[in-house]
Parts: C-alpha cells; sequence; structure tokens
C-alpha cells in the first residue's frame, strides 16, 4: 500500500487507515475477538493508520485497540482523542482544560498499554478554555516525549490557525463523503496551506454510501444512527437517493458503492487520508481494495453533479450533540 508523510510531522502512514469506533458496539452489537482480527488483518496489509477515542464505548474502544496493537506496535501509526466528554456531561460537552489534557493522556496510555500515543487529537474544542492554552498542555505532551504529533477535531478553520501558531498542527480530523462536501472549500484550503493533513472519518457516510441502508428498518433499534437526523424520517427518505448514481457508476466500474465512495475521498487530494470504520474482514479487504481504483475527471463531475454540496436533508449530528462541533 502507498504511504504519505502525516502533515508536518516526521511519521510515514498509510494512504487509508482503520476506524475503530465501531468495534465497541455504537451502530450495533460488535464482536472482540472478530474486531480484533479486522485490526490484525488491517495492519497485515499494509494499512497503518488506527484510529479511536477515549469517548468511544467510555474507554473500552482504546481497551481493545491496545489488546489488538500488542504484539504488533512498530506496524501501527496509533491515533486517539481526548476531550469529548458529551455522554457524561452533555451540558458541558468538551473539556480543554490544561490540567484535564494531562489526566486523559495518562489514562489513554494506560488503557492502550503503550508508552507513546503517536497522534494525539482534541476530539471537541472546549469553548470555554481558549484553545492556545488546550494546545499549550499538548504540545507539553510532546516535550515529554508522551505525544509524537498533535491534532484537532471538528474545529473551524479559525481555530486551526489559532492551534498552529502556537504548536504545529499535523491533521485535523473531519467528515468528509459525497454526501458531507463542506470541507471542500472550507477545511482542505487551508490545511493545503498549513500542511495539515485531512482525516476523513466516515467516509461512507455512516453506512449510506454502501447502500446497506435504505429504510429505517436497515438499522437495529439501537443503532446511534436512529438519533441522526440524517437518518430520520422524511429525511432519511431524501437522502436514500443519494446511493443511484453512485450505483451506477460501481456496476460500470465493477466493483462497491463503498469503493466508488472511498476513492472520491481519496482524489480530493494527497494530504486527505480515509479512515472508514469496519469491524468485519470482508468490508476492510473491499475498503483496501478502494486504493487502487481511480476515478476520471468526467466521473468525478459526473458525482457532483448529481450530489451536489446541498444534497443532504438533516444535520449531522442530533441538534442537542451539534453545538459541540466548533464550524
Amino acid at each position: 500500500m502507498k504511504t504519505r508523510k502525516l502533515g508536518n510531522s516526521d511519521i510515514e502512514t498509510s494512504e487509508i487507515g482503520l476506524g475503530c469506533m465501531t468495534m465497541t458496539g455504537i451502530y450495533g452489537p460488535a464482536d472482540e475477538t472478530e474486531s480484533i482480527a479486522t485490526i490484525h488483518a488491517a495492519t497485515d496489509s499494509g494499512v497503518s493508520f488506527i484510529d479511536t477515542a477515549d469517548a468511544y464505548g467510555g474507554g473500552s474502544n482504546e481497551t481493545l485497540v491496545g489488546k489488538a496493537i500488542a504484539d504488533r506496535r512498530d506496524k501501527v501509526v496509533l491515533a486517539t482523542k481526548f476531550g469529548n466528554i458529551y455522554a457524561r456531561d452533555s451540558e458541558r460537552g468538551a473539556d480543554g482544560r490544561p490540567e484535564y489534557v494531562r489526566e486523559a493522556c495518562e489514562a489513554s496510555l494506560k488503557r492502550l498499554n503503550i508508552d507513546v500515543i503517536d497522534l494525539y487529537f482534541q476530539h471537541r474544542v472546549d469553548k470555554e478554555v481558549p484553545i492556545e492554552d488546550t494546545v499549550g498542555a499538548m504540545s507539553d505532551l510532546v516535550k515529554a516525549g508522551k505525544v509524537r504529533a498533535l491534532g484537532l477535531s471538528e474545529c473551524s478553520s479559525e481555530t486551526l490557525r489559532r492551534a498552529h501558531a502556537v504548536h504545529p498542527i499535523s491533521a485535523l480530523q473531519s467528515e468528509l463523503a459525497l454526501w458531507t462536501q463542506f470541507a471542500l472549500n472550507d477545511h482542505l484550503p487551508v490545511c493545503n496551506e498549513l500542511g495539515v493533513t485531512y482525516i476523513a472519518y466516515s467516509p461512507l457516510g455512516r453506512g449510506m454510501l454502501t447502500g446497506s441502508i435504505k429504510a429505517d428498518g436497515d438499522m437495529s433499534e439501537k443503532d446511534r444512527r436512529r438519533d441522526h437526523p440524517r437518518f430520520q424520517g422524511d429525511n432519511l427518505k431524501h437522502n436514500v437517493a443519494v446511493i443511484a448514481p453512485i450505483e451506477a457508476l460501481a456496476k460500470a466500474k465493477g466493483c462497491t458503492p463503498a469503493q466508488i465512495a472511498l476513492a472520491w475521498v481519496l482524489a480530493q487530494g494527497d494530504n486527505v487520508l480515509p479512515i472508514p470504520g469496519s469491524k468485519r474482514l470482508e468490508h476492510l479487504n473491499l475498503n483496501i481494495a478502494a486504493t487502487e481504483i481511480s476515478l476520471s475527471a468526467e466521473e468525478l463531475k459526473e458525482l457532483f453533479d448529481s450530489i451536489p454540496p446541498d444534497f443532504t436533508a438533516g444535520s449531522r449530528y442530533p441538534d442537542a450533540q451539534m453545538w459541540t462541533v466548533d464550524l
């Protein structure tokens, strides 16, 4: 698999990563043994970028990832995150206090059973704490040898610039997919300017772009997507139309809709790194194969014309959570 440099750091990573959030049951049941086998298969196939967070499964996701990489730490570029405390404090939503940054890092290192985190993200920007203070504390972790590179998640371009002035920010993580294109005219130009890698999470639209969700009944009762406006009522009925042009192009090219969706994200630039979530081996293998699919300028235009930036109905998160996003 091709590799690329992670932002302005000295870290080399695979051109596609593995998002591990779903391995602790957010989108329905997950099997730990299968999840660990998927992580092993990913690293054996050259996928080095592994993404987790202390908020996923209340820390259990980090524990699972730690188990999976214990015998292959040198093959992994490990990214984790801190600061998203919405699950236990919905009023505050985020915690970027310097003392919390240090506390959270120590806890993640312990759960992951590692000595250093390759890429440490602030998961949500704390609007009550100046970003300069938070990134200053993160920078201290780099100086202490506990973290190699810094990142921000779901932050505005202005916040990214302010943070970058304190310490080089190597990566910005937010959504980018055929049905979520806001980053194209906002984040990506700034990332290009500053030498920051854009980590694209949910590049498959939380499963929508795979064609696996056509109606409410395609999600289990405990599936968290049911709380998201894009997967509800009239929004869902409208949004399922996004899959038709993707399926048509996939049929013409002899691949899957998911592979078209990933190829589109990869086509947005060499500094864009998609991290599709997968807890099953068959999905992982198909995602990896997407790195070999090229989309022509004509095909990219065809997708853009069929799925314009304003196509999707509904916000990315429930209103109760959307306010925590610094955009």
